[in-house]
């Protein structure tokens, strides 16, 4: 239905007859594949490691090599066999490395590819960034040409061709505006590319201390809704059941920030454990430049990622709204649930909600058209297949980006009960709010579509959800008068800082 909506991100787990009980939900109209040999298992903790971590002394623990790493253009590149450590991550001598390979322009025609690391081939199937087990051979990338609007990156050998997307019609002024900036500032294939092969490095790190753990990307990255600036998510699994947030991830986290500040502090740059509900470490790579957060065993982050991946490319209206209410948040200072503001992840629910509760709806809800595609207890290796089967919805809205832009502030500053109602994506409509502790006495309510909390919990503060109501009533009015998205959102600047 959309493009790549594959494994990004995704590891590959035991086959049927040795999976555990957490693995036995499959959809009735899905052929399950089998992607590896390598099991997922319960992680046992390697003791010897993490105790050479604690005391500093790495050069004790098991040692990993990568294969070599390539960026292809235009052709495969041939590169030598030979293991490379994750420390000496260099750049390829003259020699090396084909001269054309070396410069690669942003908008040439031909997309840049990856030979990436331990992809298990299944005859006559491709599939994209599904990183795996430590045993597996490498394989080489094949060129594909560039196509628009497109987030595949890594190209691995396991998953049909993507199929090329549409952007809408703009013929209003707003309307080409949308259009323009999300053309400037969505994610493009160089920028999914340095966060992939940073998770695929770090993966084998890792596996120094649990062996059996598997690093996902999530996230922005990954949902369709990614810009050139967007932070990278990773999700460490360390076992199939779920860890205590409080205790064991944290105890996991502090060791895994252990190993950024020391053994590879010459890449991992400013590691931090931050201690919150679900906590995370946040580190800066430094080949890459870009920022990152890792949790452990955040499952629900995994699942919420290929959720809103089909929303995304289920219609062709819908990303270019998404990046362009990020921007303008981002811009007014309501976009950062740290400082107890909006999340971008509440800011995508809160468009793809206006655009299911329109007379005529934009989005239809996956959850309760396509339930066995999306049940929170589905294995998490057939996660990424589930979409697949998913058409296009055939909206009879014909609005243009601009006049859904000028609707979604409408909805949220005059239409919206904020102190009785709660933003569902799961049920396509505003319900009333439940009377329990996780949503009394909340100025914003958004519920999580898989395990139902409160992704708004962070606007805590009457004077911040004043200033979030302010701004959108704020810019509905400006919209509505002159229909200029400069007038909100200086597109200048938000070209700039894309």
């Amino acid at each position: 239905m959309f493009p790549n909506p594959s494994s990004l991100g995704c590891p590959p787990f035991p086959p049927k007859q040795q999976r555990s009980s957490f693995f036995d939900k499959v959809p009735p109209n899905m052929l399950p594949t089998l992607v590896s040999q390598q099991h997922l298992i319960e992680t046992q903790f390697n003791l010897q490691n993490a105790v050479a971590v604690l005391s500093g002394n790495l050069a004790s623990t098991r040692d990993v090599t990568l294969q070599p790493v390539a960026y292809v253009s235009g052709s495969p590149v041939h590169v030598s066999d030979a293991p490379i450590s994750f420390r000496g991550r260099k750049r390829l001598s003259e020699q090396s490395v084909p001269y054309n390979v070396k410069r690669h322009r942003l908008h040439s025609h031909n997309s840049e590819t990856a030979v990436v690391n331990q992809a298990v081939l299944l005859p006559e199937e491709r599939r994209y960034s599904f990183p795996g087990s430590v045993q597996s051979p490498l394989f080489r990338a094949h060129h594909v040409p560039d196509l628009t609007g497109c987030v595949p990156l890594v190209r691995y050998t396991l998953f049909p061709e993507p199929t090329e997307t549409t952007l809408p019609v703009a013929k209003d002024k707003l309307s080409q505006q949308v259009l323009q900036l999300f053309q400037a500032c969505q994610q493009q294939t160089c920028d999914l590319h340095k966060k992939e092969i940073c998770r695929t490095q770090l993966q084998r790190e890792i596996q120094r201390l649990f062996p059996n753990s598997r690093l996902f990307l999530v996230g922005s990255s990954l949902n369709g809704f990614g810009t050139r600036s967007s932070d990278g998510d990773l999700c460490l699994m360390v076992k199939e059941e779920p860890v205590n947030q409080k205790t064991e991830a944290r105890n996991i986290l502090s060791l895994v920030q252990k190993l950024f500040s020391t053994n590879l502090s010459t890449f991992i740059e400013r590691p931090q454990l931050i201690r919150a509900k679900v906590p995370i470490v946040r580190f800066r790579d430094k080949v890459s430049c870009v920022e990152f957060d890792l949790n452990v065993n955040s499952v629900v982050g995994i699942r919420n990622t290929f959720l809103l991946r089909t929303y995304a490319y289920m219609e062709d209206r819908v990303r270019p709204l998404v990046l362009v209410i990020k921007k303008w948040a981002s811009f007014h200072d309501i976009n950062d649930a740290s400082r107890g503001t909006l999340s971008s992840y509440s800011l995508v629910l809160m468009v793809l909600h206006y655009l299911q509760t329109l007379p005529e709806p934009v989005l239809p809800s996956l959850q309760k058209n396509y339930p066995e595609s999306f049940d929170p207890t589905m294995q998490l290796h057939h996660i990424h297949e589930a979409p697949r089967a998913i058409p296009p919805f055939p909206s009879k809205n014909g609005s243009s980006l601009g006049e859904l832009l000028i609707g979604f502030f409408k909805y949220y500053a005059t239409e919206f009960d904020w102190s009785n109602q709660m933003i569902s994506v799961r049920e396509a409509k505003a319900i009333l709010r439940p009377d329990d502790s996780e949503w009394r006495n909340r100025f914003i309510c958004i519920e999580e579509p898989f395990d139902r909390t409160n992704t708004a919990r962070a606007v805590h503060e009457k004077q911040k959800f004043d200033l979030i109501r302010g701004q959108f009533l704020k810019s509905w009015h400006l919209l509505q008068n002159k229909k200029d998205l400069n007038c909100i959102l200086p597109l200048r600047a938000a070209t700039l800082n894309r």
